[in-house]
């Protein structure tokens, strides 16, 4: 017996031994011993916060495995840091995005790994590997890794106890102060120390922490695993849980596919709409859908925000941070508010007794998100509100449409009362300089509508976040300046801010018509966005569409980006090809 197998093995002789080399032991490839490759995609590096605390959480990930008796295997995923990028000229983050899910099923396929976790953070590398499990479809967990705390100072000379919360994006909206001549350079650079919080993903409900909450509700996290702050403790030992249960997926054969259903993906839209997440999930989360065999169009956005309050106020839309999220019962205490509108889908989390998180010893089912909603307890009234008592009567997405837009995104939640209808002169830039050279000269008056064309995927390329200059709006003290955009914003972005506009203007978009001076009507409750010109005004203004693009200097990954989304819709595109 014990011949025959030596026989059947002989084959993979140098593959083992060069696994050998590596550090792996004979007794790792004995059959009898049950032992999964567990790949451990850890996207650390030393240039973002959010990521500079992963090698330890890496070090639990693959203890766990090892405990769980599987074999942990890692390799190294890269990943930008959006607000440093926005500094940059050439803007490669959103194009991260697919390199990640390229690299990881590079990695998984050509080892012949039996399952992975994906260890993450940030904007576009936690979309990355969820797309990544999607489109491979072996069984798999992801680990995120928490968001930072912010500083909290108190306010001088305000009220006893009065405290104010500094973090680094505050950074953006400074910038615009200075701009504006509100704020001196010598005055803002003496704020630098307060803006600087350590590791975790930043602290209000901007990208990353909005993906790392749908990764929780897609059930392809740890229940608590959002919202537990990088330097918990409890962190280090969701990584070491994380690493247990994902030998466990791969023995019990639970995939992707089945945990990541489409009920799985309204659920994450839900409750981004109740918590008032970024509107960069309206491209990540189709994106991951398609990946994994479903469709979402961004309609479904519109539909479950008409139809879902606004439970919560997170920084940039309100004062409370992650942490204070964490406190009041973290995602589970959102999935209570909302159980009744919660459609039962599987999640990592196995089934039966055990731990809070329902890890352990129980009956290897995994556990429904309905049966996670049922057991959340919220805290804090004031962090998770009631349906009764909501801040905001929908959801925190709105998606308008008109003749300059067959679609486009606006966090509504974020928009105060008086701009909600707002009508104004165009004033267009076709790049981000150009806008804060304006600002700084006094060009933009209160009323006007800032218009930024050629921001797309294929016209920018690459459609980078422009919350540099729609914090440098608000920074700069202005109350009634609306921006509309073919680009994207980060989640930081506050304000009447219109982005995503399709088609976009390098594609032959009706934003490309628009010219300095023409009236500008937004118009979200009833999701209007138009511009005062007939039909045959823009027709004839877009024959010249082209001629208006800025030059940019591209990467060859740029150009082929461009050429990618040339004449294309950009949601549930950005996919492999």
């Amino acid at each position: 017996m014990r011949s025959d197998i030596l026989k059947e093995q002989i084959e993979t002789l140098p593959h083992r031994a060069l696994l050998i080399s590596a550090g792996l032991k004979a007794e790792d490839f004995e059959r009898e011993r049950d032992k999964p490759f567990v790949g451990v995609a850890n996207s650390y590096n030393n240039i973002i916060p959010g990521h500079i605390h992963l090698n330890a959480l890496t070090e639990e990930v693959k203890r766990g495995v090892r405990d769980a008796g599987g074999v942990p295997l890692e390799w190294g995923v890269p990943g930008v840091c959006d607000g440093v990028a926005m500094f940059v000229e050439m803007r490669l983050s959103l194009p991260s995005r697919e390199h990640i899910a390229d690299n990881i099923e590079i990695m998984t396929l050509s080892h012949s790994l039996d399952g992975w976790v994906g260890v993450t953070n940030c904007d576009k590398i936690t979309p990355g590997m969820l797309m990544a499990a999607g489109r491979l479809n072996l069984p798999a967990i992801l680990l995120t890794g928490g968001p930072m705390k912010a500083n909290v100072v108190e306010v001088e000379g305000g009220r006893a106890g009065e405290v104010k919360k500094h973090h680094p994006i505050e950074g953006f909206g400074i910038v615009g102060r200075v701009k504006s001549g509100a704020m001196t350079a010598e005055e803002a650079e003496k704020m630098l120390p307060l803006l600087a919080c350590g590791a975790g993903s930043c602290v209000g409900l901007y990208t990353a922490n909005t993906m790392a909450v749908a990764t929780e509700v897609l059930g392809m996290s740890l229940t608590g695993c959002a919202t537990t702050l990088a330097t918990d403790p409890r962190k280090k030992q969701q990584a070491y849980e994380t690493g247990r249960r994902i030998v466990e997926l791969v023995r019990e054969g639970v995939t992707p596919r089945e945990i990541m259903t489409e009920n799985a993906f309204e659920n994450a839209i839900r409750v981004d709409m109740a918590m008032g997440g970024s509107t960069n999930a309206v491209l990540h989360i189709p994106a991951v859908a398609r990946e994994a065999g479903v469709e979402i169009g961004v309609e479904m956005f519109d539909e479950i925000s008409r139809e879902t309050p606004n439970l919560c106020k997170i920084i940039p839309s309100g004062t409370h941070e992650m942490a204070d999220l964490d406190r009041a019962g973290g995602v589970p205490a959102v999935l209570n508010r909302l159980k009744d509108k919660i459609k039962d889908s599987p999640t990592v989390n196995r089934d039966g007794e055990g731990d809070e998180k329902g890890n352990g010893d129980g009956n290897g089912k995994p556990k429904t998100i309905k049966k996670v909603a049922e057991e959340g307890r919220v805290l804090d009234d004031e962090v998770v509100r009631t349906l009764e008592n909501a801040y905001f009567p929908e959801g925190g997405i709105a998606v308008l449409r008109g003749n300059i837009a067959n679609s486009a995104v606006v966090k509504q939640t974020a928009v105060g009362r008086e701009m909600m209808v707002h009508s104004g002169p165009a004033k267009v830039f076709y790049t981000e300089k150009a806008l804060l050279d304006a600002i700084e000269l006094g060009k933009i008056a209160e009323g006007d509508v800032v218009v930024l064309p050629f921001q797309g995927p294929a016209g920018a390329p690459g459609m980078p976040e422009m919350l540099t200059p729609t914090d440098a709006i608000i920074g700069a003290g202005y109350k009634r300046v609306a921006l509309i955009t073919d680009g994207r914003f980060s989640g930081a972005t506050t304000g009447p801010c219109v982005g995503h506009i399709e088609m976009e203007a390098f594609n032959g978009g009706a934003i490309a018509a628009v010219q300095d001076g023409d009236t500008v009507e937004i118009d979200i409750p009833n999701r209007r966005l138009n511009v005062r010109l007939t039909d045959a005004e823009i027709e004839e203004r877009l024959k010249s569409v082209k001629a208006k693009a800025p030059e940019r200097s591209l990467t060859p990954l740029l150009k082929a980006y461009r050429e990618r989304f040339a004449g294309v819709n950009c949601y549930g595109n950005f996919t492999s090809t």
